[in-house]
């Protein structure tokens, strides 16, 4: 361990006792805290530098490293398995027992996984999955941290990007993802809706297929049809919330539309459309009470693809985040754009599965090249070597 690091650790150990956040919620463990901790020494000792991007621009490209956190649809029972011998990430699962009252860790290595899909399950499963990811990375290559320049988390994987990134404490994005879940699962239980995912190609009608399921719905006495693009993934490849029968009007006619292939999602229902405005009060409320920070490294936003500025563009953006499409594709385009000739950063895919690295590579075949995914499920076979 480097000298920035283990200094990084001490100044933590230091610090746990005067932790903001609410007096009832488990207190941090050091994991993710102690990561944000090694963010501000490492930009501290870049010549003092006032932030981490003026730091950032006096290293060499490829030395850079970016984070990706996956999000709901990535869980699989198993995952955890391969990140439990690394240090502090018993105590992650053990804060998240408490303040969610249920033995997250346990569900996760063993499922089944029905239980593991439920929308109350999976988002806080990933979320300290993918933060036990960096626990290990962050043990096996420091230096990886350190250097990090970029960080973005898809869907509810934004909420562990800005966690990684020091913007609030691990309980406080735990406790959100936990209301954020909760009311996403209410608010699907008020109108049959899903995700479909839908493989296009460049003569796609994705605008008028939407609005053709909404007016078919309209028919079926379907009042206020939603059916809209939710997520940007990669180039002629969309997915779209909304009703169920919009959705299955869509399959039933997808050659009419020229998609290639479509596939329901296996969620419970059309996120990240206006039928989770339901859900956006209660997130809101519970952002209010959170002590948001300006993040450490560059965080970009699924709302628009730009990086967050300020606290309070964090707590409007993510409440926003429940009923606007993911913009994943420009999001990608926005952290890897550079001049010709300048080399890409290192990717690292943090949770469960490798979708991100596998979107990267539609987006950005060039980037990808310099991708890896922390492992998750079975652990490595010598844990000292590099990933």
């Amino acid at each position: 361990m480097s000298v920035r690091v283990a200094r990084a650790a001490r100044a933590w150990a230091r610090s746990v006792s005067g932790r903001r956040g609410f007096s009832n919620w488990p207190r941090p463990p050091p994991a993710a805290v102690d990561v944000a901790a090694l963010l501000r020494e490492a930009t501290a000792a870049d010549g003092g530098s006032r932030d981490a991007e003026a730091a950032a621009g006096r290293r060499e490209p490829g030395q850079c490293s970016v984070l990706l956190f996956p999000g709901q649809g990535s869980q699989v029972v198993g995952m955890g398995r391969g990140l439990l011998r690394y240090p502090r990430v018993r105590e992650l699962y053990d804060a998240a027992r408490r303040l969610l009252g249920y033995d997250l860790l346990e569900l996760s290595l063993r499922g089944p996984q029905e239980a593991l899909d439920r929308t109350v399950h999976c988002q806080p499963a990933v979320f300290v999955a993918s933060l036990a990811a960096v626990e290990k990375l962050h043990h096996l290559q420091p230096a990886v941290i350190e250097n990090c320049v970029a960080a973005a988390g898809f869907s509810v994987g934004e909420f562990a990007a800005l966690v990684f990134a020091g913007a609030m404490e691990f309980s406080e994005g735990l406790y959100a993802v936990k209301i954020r879940a909760e009311a996403m699962q209410e608010a699907s239980k008020a109108v049959p809706s899903g995700m479909l995912s839908v493989l296009g190609q460049r003569q796609s009608k994705f605008t008028v297929a939407c609005l053709e399921a909404q007016e078919h719905c309209r028919t079926r006495g379907i009042e206020n049809p939603v059916c809209e693009v939710s997520n940007y993934l990669f180039p002629d490849c969309r997915v779209i919330s909304g009703h169920l029968e919009a959705l299955q009007f869509l399959q039933k006619n997808s050659s009419k539309y020229h998609f290639r292939r479509t596939k329901m999602l296996p969620v419970s229902g059309g996120f990240h459309t206006s039928l989770m405005e339901p859900a956006v009060e209660p997130l809101a409320q519970v952002l209010k009470a959170i002590d948001v920070k300006k993040p450490l490294v560059s965080v970009h936003s699924n709302v628009d693809g730009n990086k967050y500025m300020h606290a309070k563009h964090i707590q409007k953006l993510l409440v926003r985040q429940l009923v606007s499409p993911v913009k994943w594709e420009q999001t990608m385009h926005a952290i890897y754009e550079r001049k010709k000739g300048t080399a890409f950063p290192r990717t690292f895919e943090v949770g469960p599965g490798k979708q991100l690295g596998t979107i990267l590579k539609s987006c950005n075949l060039q980037a990808w090249r310099s991708y890896s995914h922390v492992e998750v499920l079975e652990a490595d076979e010598d844990p000292e070597q590099p990933l």
